[in-house]
């Protein structure tokens, strides 16, 4: 291979393009467009549930933060979510009203929570958690345990074409 082969053949890997992202792959650093917006990926939680996996992303656009949810259950579930102030207390009831809507208990159970980026600090946790369903199946609440807080979340199912993903990283 002569000097100028080896000089470009450099500049190729080190401008490598990064791979392409799904809603199951998204990392740190990564830029969400949702509604218009674009947010930076800070921090990623990934669940593990027995033999079951699923991820939140948390996305920042100045001081908005939200949080982008995705399983693969039967099919791919999406969500947004936002924290709320919500007093309650394990066990978890079977029933919940917010904002004059009747949320039903739809899953509990606990899992081990590995954390990247902002939410690093909870790698190795386990956390105790609960999903709600408003009964007209448009709007959840969720609740996790961390110790002897209870934080709450409220959200609603979204469509992947509702997204972008430009890749920020290799």
């Amino acid at each position: 291979m002569g000097l100028f082969s080896k000089i470009f053949s450099k500049k190729k890997n080190e401008t490598a393009v990064p791979e392409e992202r799904t809603v199951l792959s998204i990392k740190i650093g990564d830029i969400i467009t949702y509604d218009l917006t674009d947010y930076e990926v800070v921090g990623k939680i990934t669940y593990r549930d027995g033999g079951y996996e699923w991820y939140s992303y948390q996305l920042l656009e100045g001081n908005d933060t939200i949080w982008l949810s995705a399983e693969m259950d039967d099919e791919l579930e999406l969500g947004i979510y936002r924290k709320v102030q919500f007093p309650i207390q394990k066990p978890f009831p079977k029933e919940i009203t917010y904002e004059n809507s009747t949320y039903y208990l739809e899953e509990t159970g606990s899992a081990r929570v590995t954390g990247e980026g902002r939410s690093n600090s909870l790698t190795g946790s386990e956390t105790q958690y609960a999903e709600y369903m408003d009964t007209k199946e448009e709007s959840y609440l969720s609740f996790e345990s961390w110790g002897t807080e209870i934080e709450a979340s409220h959200g609603y199912s979204i469509e992947a074409y509702e997204i972008k993903i430009l890749a920020g990283s290799k």
